[in-house]
């Protein structure tokens, strides 16, 4: 695996958290509505996955996310170093993406969240949103549609948004990140563990229900 993929994954994922964190700051500073507030947030993260999945996709996959990351590997798509390299890009990506939103609104670089966020409901959400995103990723590469992906992916991230009762974090690497912001977008560190494992189990049902709709599938090779 080149050193560029590594470094597509630590920048990505922290861009993408630089975004959901800074854009959710700012629709905190320009409205107290909190419709209003979630629209701001969903858009400027659904732009900016877009774009991110269009350029960095050939480089490093684009996976910006642990749960799509260890997919690839259980599929035997990815290499355990590999994998490993791309958990450590991913986490410490999100790590310096919630430092530098947090900087750039003059908050702390890192100060932790108390934004509880538990309960059956939300982890149900978390379970929902994660399955469709790696049900879709599966889809898209079984149908050779993976071209679709920034605009099919980045459309789901939106939607799930306003359909979950989690508004859709379904990244590990994000939602540990947003631990560290005691904004709009934070989440009690508390709250982190339940939600990635929710995150990871519905990772897994989408992986699953995907090869019900492929049975001839050849892991891409």
């Amino acid at each position: 695996m080149r050193r560029s993929s590594y470094l597509a994954e630590f920048l990505g994922t922290g861009i993408l958290v630089a975004v959901v964190v800074g854009s959710g700051t700012m629709a905190t500073n320009m409205s107290s509505d909190r419709g209003v507030e979630l629209f701001i947030n969903t858009i400027s993260t659904v732009l900016a996955l877009g774009i991110l999945i269009l350029i960095l996709g050939p480089v490093s996959g684009a996976h910006l996310n642990p749960a799509v990351t260890l997919s690839e590997w259980a599929q035997k798509r990815l290499s355990a170093v590999s994998t490993l390299g791309y958990l450590i890009a991913q986490f410490s990506g999100g790590i310096a993406g919630v430092a530098l939103a947090n900087l750039m609104f003059k908050n702390p670089a890192l100060f932790q969240s108390h934004h509880l966020r538990t309960g059956l409901n939300l982890w149900l959400g978390e379970v929902v949103a994660t399955a469709g995103l790696l049900f879709l990723i599966q889809m898209l590469r079984g149908q050779g549609k993976l071209a679709l992906a920034p605009v099919v992916l980045a459309g789901w991230i939106g939607s799930a948004y306003f359909f979950t009762s989690s508004t859709s974090f379904a990244n590990p690497a994000v939602t540990l990140a947003r631990g560290f912001t005691d904004t709009f977008s934070g989440i009690a560190l508390q709250s982190v563990p339940l939600f990635v494992l929710a995150q990871l189990i519905g990772a897994t049902l989408g992986v699953l229900t995907a090869k019900i709709f492929q049975p001839g599938e050849d892991n891409g090779k």
